[in-house]
């Protein structure tokens, strides 16, 4: 618990000094953090508050998970140009070993081939090419990137399928990389194309 605290503090100070290009860290999710603590901790990164030798961390959702809102406009000279959007950064106690949850949230999700209408976003650093290297910086600058490199907007093939049939968790999500490009698959479809090409 203490290097998820000493981590997060690091983030949140790089977040608000230095953000990256059009994102800005939502001051009021992180306050809404301080306020869902039940245990009344004098700031959102003191975990380990939380745990008083009676209750397990995991035991209370704020001790558990952290949430943090980035919002982010369109870079100049993409299809995004003056488009606003919300991402979600969720963190267990075990961050940075285990990645954040990131998706898409608010009113406005981007119409992108690897972006799903309920905001989950397909991008290898999210679950198997995560690093404890990376952060939230890193994980905003590379889905900056992946904006501002696309050439058209729509929604991936299976996006109604998906979003019928997903978990809430994108991390729960059997991602299928494929080259350079991404391919969304479910677990059960997954298998499903496999066993196809070999008939």
């Amino acid at each position: 618990m203490a290097s998820m605290q000493k981590r997060l503090q690091k983030e949140l100070l790089a977040l608000q000094n230095d953000p990256p290009p059009g994102m800005t860290l939502n001051e009021k999710s992180v306050q809404n953090s301080i306020t869902h603590n039940p245990h009344g901790s004098s700031t959102c990164m003191q975990l380990s508050c939380c745990y008083d030798g009676r209750r397990k961390p995991e035991e209370n959702e704020y001790c558990d998970m952290l949430r943090w809102i980035v919002d982010m406009e369109g870079a100049p000279g993409t299809l995004y140009e003056g488009e606003k959007f919300q991402l979600l950064f969720k963190f267990s106690s075990r961050y940075p070993f285990d990645s954040p949850q990131v998706m898409f949230t608010g009113d406005n999700i981007p119409v992108h081939p690897h972006v799903y209408s309920n905001g989950h976003i397909c991008l290898s650093i999210l679950t198997e090419d995560w690093s404890p290297a990376l952060s939230v910086q890193s994980v905003c600058l590379s889905i900056i990137s992946m904006l501002s490199s696309c050439k058209e907007k729509r929604r991936p093939p299976d996006n109604s399928f998906y979003v019928r049939t997903c978990n809430k968790n994108p991390k729960k999500t059997k991602w299928w990389y494929h080259g350079k490009y991404l391919t969304r698959t479910r677990n059960f479809v997954y298998f499903f194309f496999f066993q196809a090409e070999g008939n």
